[in-house]
């Protein structure tokens, strides 16, 4: 049986997220960051799929924690999306340790300490290129997490593009 394709998993989350546009808008931005930054960083396709695949789910608890906490801090969104992403794999075709890491990440993208692969910091990259115009974030905001956290060249080389730092 052939592997579930990235474009799937991007539909069905598209499905799931019900006509939400902010939530779909903010994946689909973190998915391009995401997705640009593997490539130009040479990630193998494995890596690749992962961690565009985790940048389509990663605030899938979002619709669940607005709900439940009326916010969508990110402690709340790395602890009920582990499951909700599990779960969401379980009718992939995917590897099993595919579907393990794209777990890990989601519960783990807004834990900035102990980042232990590309695909983690390109996650981290990615999620931050929108947060910072979804949120505005400031100047001086953009140059420090610009100095402290991004790693991967692509990702710094984008962050100030965009942000004309």
């Amino acid at each position: 049986m052939k592997e579930t394709t990235v474009s799937e998993i991007m539909q069905k989350m598209i499905q799931a997220s019900q006509g939400n546009l902010h939530d779909i808008n903010h994946f689909l931005k973190v998915y391009a960051y995401a997705r640009t930054i593997a490539q130009a960083e040479n990630l193998s396709p494995a890596e690749q799929k992962t961690v565009e695949i985790a940048a389509i789910l990663h605030d899938i608890a979002c619709p669940l924690c607005r709900e439940k906490y009326g916010n969508t801090n990110g402690k709340y969104q790395e602890v009920e999306g582990m499951p909700l992403a599990e779960t969401f794999l379980q009718s992939c075709r995917l590897p099993e340790e595919m579907i393990s890491r794209i777990v890990y990440l989601v519960g783990h993208h807004h834990t900035l300490r102990d980042i232990d692969g590309m695909d983690y910091q390109i996650l981290l990259e990615a999620d931050y290129l929108v947060n910072a115009d979804e949120a505005g974030y400031s100047v001086s905001n953009i140059r420090h997490t610009m100095e402290s956290l991004f790693k991967t060249s692509a990702g710094t080389t984008l962050l100030q593009s965009v942000y004309q730092l």
